[in-house]
């Protein structure tokens, strides 16, 4: 049996052109994933190695870590060493006696020990909190490492979806700019129809312009942070579906945020550090107590006299306790007292606004996430029922019910649906990742999750069925259009009512 496309009946071969009409300038504008597409984990790979954000982090994390030594060497002896030599020559004005020299070398080694310093063990100790506060800042490095890296990827996928979703629109409007045309030409519509896809045509010509530069601009800000050029990316699979916050109680997220987000536990850190700070201060009244310990060994040679020659050498040691108690200073102890307290309050202020705006953030991205599955929920069904919009109209159009610029307007609408359903699925996964670095509990597995979600199949976003292969009816003369409109007028108006 042979099928035979002009064999089916008039509104089958209609439905059958509308559908090649509404996907084939998808499938045009939509290029092939290549093979070397870059999926997410790849991309924040890279941008570990590469990025320098990350890098000044890692070297900073670093740096801190010599704060405990560095503290902790208050604490420990300190020795030093001396070395000298000198020549000493006396002229004599009376002739009768002869010029004297000396000559002196020596050498001396010293020990102080701390015996009680108070304010050298709070710098020890604000060594430790200073190595701890850097393991919490890179910490954070690597969240925001994370949270940066997928914002980028995210960033050109919807550049690219825009693009891709501007070209198909730009192709639509230009089809229907010509069959406007033909129309016109063979008196079955008027130059308003053609003006106004004339019009609509050249705005998708200057949007289309606008996502390209876009693009440009979203790859360049993904490759700042790699460190190699952009091409293609994976994009997300149509049917993923995003998971929910689990547990899903934004008070439990709220309360976690407020007691693991790095930011609390820096700020926590920090006012460790001034209350230490400010008790370093008052050590200004205390005693400081050193045992002190010194050898020394001199050997001196020389002329006295004609007849006299001296040599000597001498070793010398000592050992002691030494005390030194400060009495006035001018008033600076008590000054500097009073500013490490009002600066150890201000650190209590910090934290507790660290806290406030961690749980905030959990709350924020949480909403995000909840509200954004719904918010796709309901964007799918739009896009549906956009669609259908789309066939109904250009149906309406050929009978006669509709004009041009309802069918472009019901275009309009399904690109930008189709582009706000992207967008709200794209910042859907990225609230879940914000709201996982919240509580700090953000890592490399999230990641390889969201990975799974990704596909090279192109188009995918969109799920365009297979075009029927079914040439475009030619449009119906007014004569025919009354005619035909008694059996099919009631049907398209009950599927798309105009406003």
């Amino acid at each position: 049996m042979t099928f035979a496309p002009n064999a089916l009946p008039g509104v089958i071969r209609t439905r059958l052109a509308i559908a090649v009409s509404l996907f084939a300038p998808l499938l045009a504008v939509m290029p092939a994933a290549p093979a070397s597409a870059a999926d997410l984990l790849q991309v924040y790979r890279d941008a570990q190695a590469n990025d320098a954000q990350f890098a000044s982090a890692r070297s900073q994390l670093l740096a801190t870590r010599e704060k405990l030594p560095q503290g902790r060497a208050g604490l420990l002896p300190q020795i030093s060493g001396s070395v000298g030599a000198s020549r000493t020559n006396i002229d004599q004005s009376v002739p009768v006696v002869a010029n004297r020299f000396f000559n002196n070398n020596n050498w001396a080694l010293q020990l102080t020990q701390p015996l009680f310093r108070w304010d050298r063990w709070e710098t020890y100790k604000q060594g430790e909190l200073a190595a701890l506060a850097g393991e919490v800042s890179f910490r954070q490095a690597e969240l925001d490492l994370i949270t940066r890296s997928s914002q980028a990827y995210f960033d050109v996928l919807t550049a690219q979806d825009n693009l891709y979703l501007a070209g198909a629109q730009k192709k639509a409007i230009g089809e229907q700019l010509a069959q406007a045309k033909r129309n016109f030409e063979v008196g079955t519509a008027t130059i308003t129809d053609t003006n106004d896809a004339q019009a609509r045509y050249d705005l998708a010509t200057s949007t289309e312009i606008a996502a390209q530069s876009a693009l440009e601009v979203a790859r360049a800000n993904l490759q700042q942070i790699t460190g190699k050029p952009v091409d293609e990316l994976l994009g997300l699979r149509p049917e993923a579906a995003i998971p929910g916050p689990q547990p899903a109680d934004v008070n439990a997220w709220a309360a976690q945020a407020e007691a693991t987000n790095p930011q609390v536990g820096l700020a926590g850190y920090n006012l460790e550090t001034a209350q230490r700070e400010a008790s370093k201060a008052k050590s200004g009244h205390l005693p400081s107590v050193d045992l002190v310990a010194s050898y020394g060994f001199t050997n001196s040679t020389g002329m006295a006299t004609q007849q006299v020659n001296i040599a000597s050498r001498n070793n010398n040691g000592q050992i002691g306790v030494q005390l030194t108690l400060p009495i006035y200073s001018g008033g600076q102890i008590q000054s500097r007292v009073r500013e490490t307290l009002a600066l150890a309050d201000k650190a209590a202020s910090d934290l507790e606004f660290a806290r406030r705006t961690a749980a905030q953030s959990a709350r924020q991205s949480y909403s995000g996430v909840s509200n954004g599955i719904a918010q796709v929920k309901a964007l799918e069904a739009a896009e549906h029922s956009a669609q259908s919009a789309v066939e109904s109209n250009q149906l309406g159009y050929e009978v006669g019910v509709r004009i041009n610029i309802d069918v472009l307007n019901a275009e309009a609408q399904l690109f930008q649906t189709r582009a706000n359903l992207a967008k709200a699925r794209y910042d859907t996964i990225m609230n879940g990742l914000r709201l996982k670095a919240s509580t700090g509990v953000l890592q490399e597995d999230d990641v390889v999750q969201i990975n799974t979600l990704l596909t090279s199949s192109p188009g995918a976003l969109y799920k365009l069925p297979a075009p029927a292969q079914a040439g475009a009816r030619a449009p119906a003369s007014p004569r025919a259009a009354v005619e035909r409109r008694g059996t099919r007028r009631e049907a398209v108006a009950t599927s798309a009512p105009r406003t």
